[in-house]
């Protein structure tokens, strides 16, 4: 299965942005991965339309699951077959009602709201950590 996150904006910092890359690189061994970057939630709405697979947008009313449940889904998902999985960071604006009802589930990384970029860090660090704990490696600790 392939996953994709989508994200509105570009990082804007070296730092925040090799955080990122680091757990991106990690990640594919596991799991094919992709980050996209786009200028407007208009153009994140045109990605979303030309892509199959599930699609998950991250808002604060969104689930929140520990990462083992995290984990769990993401390999139910990939057992019934599901070939890509994506999952959308928007804007400052967040995400419209519509949006939300159109998203095949929606994530909640905390209930805080919080900056776009660091959701973007929580997000491939989470994907990476519940690929491993798919793979049965000790990254990860209850």
């Amino acid at each position: 299965m392939r996953v994709r996150v989508v994200v509105v904006g570009k990082l804007k910092d070296a730092a925040l942005e090799g955080l990122c890359d680091r757990y991106v690189r990690r990640l594919r061994p596991l799991m094919p991965v992709e980050v996209a970057e786009v200028r407007s939630l208009g153009a994140l709405r045109e990605s979303w339309r030309k892509t199959a697979g599930i699609h998950i947008v991250l808002d604060e009313r969104g689930e929140q699951p520990t990462t083992r449940e995290f984990a769990a889904w993401i390999d139910a998902e990939r057992e019934r077959g599901c070939r890509q999985m994506s999952f959308y960071i928007g804007a400052a604006e967040g995400f419209s009602a519509e949006d939300r009802r159109s998203a095949d589930r929606l994530l909640a990384l905390s209930r805080l709201t919080m900056p776009h970029r660091l959701a973007r860090l929580m997000l491939t660090e989470q994907l990476y950590r519940a690929a491993t704990v798919l793979a049965g490696h000790p990254y990860h600790n209850d």
